[in-house]
């Protein structure tokens, strides 16, 4: 689904049809402060074409964005020295968006942000792993 969807916020984006607070920018992709950061310095990494699952990108288009991304927690790390970072992205009806996008953004002790997991017990065995190495 690689066009512009004309309802797409980060299309417009991508367009300069809506402004933000960009941080770097180039003909394949831009990255911009999130409006709603978990912390400061919390940026989001987008294709300007639109896609919405890490399977649809091009390979020399993903490998770039995970070059700028590399570029960024440089960057991250330079300015806020935090104790880490976080890269994070949601795929499928979970890209609250419907445009794929990296999250990255520092991490410090105690900063509130957490990994939570349901409360139903996942298995973990070499089936699984066998399942899908298969597909692999």
């Amino acid at each position: 689904m690689n066009k512009l969807t004309n309802n797409c916020i980060f299309c417009k984006i991508a367009k300069h049809q809506l402004s933000s607070y960009t941080v770097y920018e180039d003909s394949e992709a831009i990255a911009f402060l999130d409006i709603d950061p978990i912390n400061e310095g919390h940026i989001l990494v987008i294709p300007k074409e639109h896609y919405l699952d890490i399977d649809e990108i091009p390979k020399e288009l993903l490998s770039h964005l995970l070059d700028i991304t590399q570029k960024i927690v440089v960057a991250i790390k330079k300015t806020y020295n935090p104790n880490g970072y976080s890269i994070m992205q949601n795929g499928g009806e979970f890209n609250d968006i419907g445009h794929f996008h990296l999250h990255i953004f520092p991490r410090y002790q105690n900063d509130g942000f957490a990994w939570k997991c349901g409360e139903n017990e996942i298995n973990v065995s070499q089936e699984i792993a066998s399942n899908i190495r298969k597909v692999l």
